[in-house]
């Protein structure tokens, strides 16, 4: 093993220009791929974060007595598992919205923005206990409506499902690419070395003993390929999370992550084993060389 090893290194040095060429294709097909599972990474992440968020805004009917207000706020707050309890008046919605970039919501009147109570949630508490609460909610006298986060979350639950169902089709266009271009670049390094070829078969090594360092060529091929898109990834997603990375936190309420270090080993495995791959079957017809 050790000699194959050592024979593909002087075959990676001698070709060098041509495995170069070879990982620059494959880094482009493992950037399109990780830039994919970065997307479903934060996706779902957001959905965790989202899916935990206990808050739910209860609007207030127009002429809504102050006592009935008084008493919902004074009960929401001696209610178990309850945070955070703040009533907001037209006036305060209003002001809320005036940081808002949207013009159109800052030419509202102030009649438009309806009184609410929002109430925060521990994260601890139970989802069918929140959606209890927000039943009862809805059905007192002084409530127009009670809004939470779970139509979000189905919603950012089904684009996830959409984003990964992609990434998975992107992945097999990716794995094709890798496998057909480590084929066509290992059949073409041992066009390039015939001569090498013909003089180990005079000496007597088997087929195996002749493919073993050209498959280890496309495992190198292979795993530095996916190295090299996540490096050029990064430097992409963190130059991007510089220049935007409080506009990001503050319109998601999550600070976007690089990909885990699992999903980092993951690619770099893949590419060397579809770089194998590639390398075993662009040498099918070693015999005719």
């Amino acid at each position: 093993m050790a000699g194959s090893l050592e024979r593909a290194k002087r075959g990676l040095y001698a070709e060098w220009r041509l495995h170069a060429l070879s990982v620059v294709s494959l880094a482009v097909a493992f950037v399109c791929l990780g830039a994919a599972l970065l997307v479903v990474v934060n996706l779902h992440d957001l959905k965790e974060r989202w899916g935990r968020i206990g808050r739910a805004s209860v609007y207030l009917k127009d002429g809504a007595p102050p006592q009935q207000v008084e008493a919902l706020v004074s009960a929401l707050k001696q209610t178990e598992g309850v945070r955070e309890v703040r009533y907001l008046s037209p006036i305060d919605a209003r002001n809320a919205a005036l940081g808002v970039a949207d013009p159109t919501l800052k030419a509202l009147p102030q009649d438009a923005f309806p009184a609410s109570i929002e109430v925060d949630v521990a994260p601890e508490v139970p989802e069918a206990e929140v959606q209890a609460m927000v039943n009862k909610l809805g059905q007192l006298p002084a409530v127009d409506g009670v809004e939470t986060y779970g139509t979000w979350t189905a919603r950012l639950g089904s684009l996830l499902q959409g984003g990964t169902i992609a990434a998975g089709a992107l992945a097999l266009i990716v794995f094709g690419a890798v496998l057909a271009v480590v084929a066509s670049t290992m059949r073409l390094a041992l066009t390039r070395r015939r001569t090498e070829v013909e003089v180990l078969r005079l000496v007597g090594a088997s087929d195996g003993f002749v493919r073993t360092p050209y498959v280890l060529e496309g495992v190198f091929q292979g795993a530095i390929g996916s190295a090299t898109a996540l490096a050029i990834l990064a430097l992409l997603f963190f130059t991007v999370k510089a220049h935007a990375d409080g506009d990001l936190s503050g319109l998601l309420g999550l600070d976007p992550a690089f990909l885990p270090l699992p999903v980092i080993a993951a690619m770099i495995a893949t590419g060397g084993l579809l770089g194998a791959l590639g390398g075993a079957l662009g040498l099918r017809k070693l015999t005719a060389v």
